[in-house]
C-alpha cells in the first residue's frame, strides 16, 4: 500500500509539472504550428525546440544531432559502468505536410515529447536519465530510421510518444510501407502526323496504373496498393517520351513487404515491355515497419490514461483496420516503446486542412497536455516497478525473435540496411 501511495503521489507530481508548464508548452506547439516545414526542412521548428530545451533547467542539448534538423536533449544521471539508470526517451516529431501544414498534428506531438520530458524530470526519487530526440522527416523520409542506423537509439531503455487522431487508442494498426518512384521513358514524336515513330511513355503509365488496380483483386484484404501519375506528358499533340508515377506499397507486417513489391515490380516492368519503353524503378531508401505491439506499456498506458479520463475507442472497425504508417515502427522493433492515439477535440481527419485548424486550436491543449501526463506516468511505472521493465525488454526480444524464426523459415534474408528486400 505504501508502494502504491507513493506511486500515485509522485505521478501527481509529474502532472502538476507538466500543468505549471503549460503556458509555455503551448507558445512552443503555437510557433511550431504556425511555421510549417516539410521533411527535412524544419529548421525553424528545430530551433524553436532546442531554444525550448537550452531555456530549460540543466538539460545538455545538442542541436543537428547526427541529422541537420535532429535534435537531442538530456537531463540526469548517465546510465552505464555498472549503475542502474533507466534512459526513458521521449520523441518529437514536426514536420508538416506540403501545401496544407500541419495537417497531422506534429506540432502536438513535439508538445507531448518535451511536455512529458520535463514532467519526469520533476521525479523526486529514482531520477532516470531523460532523453529527448527531435526526429524529423516522419511524413516523407523516415528520419527515426536515419537516425536508428547512425546510433542515436543506443542506450534507450524504453521509448515514447503520442499521436494525434479521432479517438483515444492505445495502439492502432500502422502498417509497413515502401514506396517507389516509377520512371518510363519512350520517344516523342508528332502524336498526328506520324505517332507510328514514337514511344510512348504514357501508355506504359497507363498500363501500369491499370496493372495494379487489377492486381489488388489478388492481394490480401489488408494489403494496400496507391499511388499518382506525377507527370503524364508535356501537350496533347506530343507523344510523351517521360512518364513519372509514385506508387505506396503497404502490408500490416514488414515480412510481407518483399512479396508485395515483387507483385508491383511484375506489373510496372511488364508495362515497359508491352510498350517498348525503358524503366527505372526508384526504391525509397528506407522502409517503414509497422508498428510492433509492447503488451505491458500497453496495458500501463492505457491505465494511466483512464486514470486521466481518457475513454478509449472500443470500435472494432477502428481498432482491426489498417491505418497509416508511421518510421516509429521501425524504432519499436529495437527499443521497447508505445505511440499511442490521442483525441485532441475534434471529428476532423488527419490530413486535411480541418485538421490544421484543429491541431493548432487552443481546445487541442486539454487533450495534448493529458496524453503527455498519461505518457510521463507510464515511465513511473516502469522506473519504479524494473520487473515491469524487464517484462517490455522481454516481450520485445520475444516477438524479434518469432519473427526471425519466421523469416528462417520462408528463406527470406534481411537487407544490409535492416530492412526486407
Amino acid at each position: 500500500m505504501a508502494k502504491h501511495a507513493m506511486l500515485l503521489e509522485l505521478k501527481h507530481k509529474v502532472g502538476s509539472c507538466i500543468d505549471e508548464a503549460q503556458e509555455r508548452l503551448h507558445r512552443l506547439s503555437k510557433d511550431i504550428w504556425s511555421c510549417p516545414e516539410i521533411a527535412d526542412e524544419e529548421r525553424k521548428s528545430h530551433d524553436r525546440l532546442v531554444l525550448f530545451f537550452s531555456e530549460e533547467n540543466s538539460w545538455t542539448v545538442d542541436s543537428h544531432f547526427k541529422l541537420e534538423t535532429a535534435f537531442r536533449a538530456t537531463w540526469g544521471p548517465v546510465g552505464g559502468n555498472g549503475n542502474n539508470v533507466v534512459n526513458v526517451g521521449f520523441l518529437c516529431e514536426y514536420d508538416a505536410l506540403p501545401g496544407i501544414g500541419h495537417a497531422c498534428g506534429h506540432n502536438l506531438i513535439a508538445e507531448i515529447g518535451a511536455a512529458a520530458a520535463i514532467g519526469l524530470k520533476a521525479l523526486p526519487t529514482v531520477p532516470p536519465q531523460v532523453t529527448v530526440l527531435g526526429t524529423p522527416a516522419e511524413e516523407d523520409g523516415g528520419g527515426k530510421i536515419d537516425l536508428i542506423r547512425e546510433g542515436a537509439f543506443d542506450g534507450l531503455d524504453v521509448v515514447f510518444m503520442a499521436h494525434p487522431s479521432q479517438e483515444d487508442a492505445a495502439w492502432l494498426p500502422d502498417m509497413a510501407v515502401q514506396s517507389v518512384i516509377v520512371r518510363y521513358r519512350g520517344k516523342e514524336t508528332h502524336a498526328a502526323a506520324y505517332p507510328w515513330e514514337g514511344v510512348n511513355a504514357l501508355d506504359a503509365a497507363v498500363l501500369a496504373y491499370n496493372n495494379l488496380s487489377v492486381l489488388r483483386q489478388q492481394l490480401k484484404p489488408d494489403w494496400r496498393i496507391h499511388g499518382i501519375i506525377k507527370h503524364g506528358g508535356v501537350k496533347p499533340n506530343i507523344i510523351p517520351a517521360y512518364t513519372e508515377l509514385e506508387y505506396y506499397l503497404r502490408t500490416p507486417a514488414r515480412k510481407d513487404i518483399p512479396t508485395i513489391k515483387a507483385k508491383a515490380e511484375m506489373c510496372f516492368k511488364s508495362a515497359a515491355m508491352a510498350t517498348g519503353c525503358e524503366v527505372e524503378l526508384e526504391f525509397a531508401r528506407n522502409e517503414y515497419h509497422n508498428v510492433l505491439q509492447n503488451p505491458t506499456l500497453l496495458r500501463l498506458y492505457e491505465q494511466n490514461g483512464k486514470a486521466l479520463g481518457m475513454e478509449f475507442t472500443t470500435d472494432e472497425e477502428v481498432l482491426s483496420n489498417p491505418s497509416g504508417s508511421t518510421d516509429f515502427g521501425n524504432v519499436s522493433f529495437v527499443v521497447p516503446g508505445i505511440h499511442p492515439y490521442f483525441y485532441i477535440g475534434s471529428d476532423a481527419l488527419n490530413h486535411t486542412e480541418e485538421y490544421t485548424v484543429a491541431a493548432g486550436d487552443d481546445k487541442a491543449q486539454y487533450y495534448t497536455l493529458r496524453a503527455a501526463k498519461a505518457l510521463a506516468m507510464t515511465a513511473i511505472d516502469v522506473l519504479l516497478c524494473p520487473d515491469l521493465l524487464q517484462a517490455a525488454k522481454n516481450e520485445l526480444k520475444e516477438a524479434n525473435l518469432k519473427e526471425e524464426q519466421t523469416r528462417r523459415s520462408a528463406g527470406d534474408e534481411p537487407c544490409a540496411e535492416g530492412g526486407r528486400r
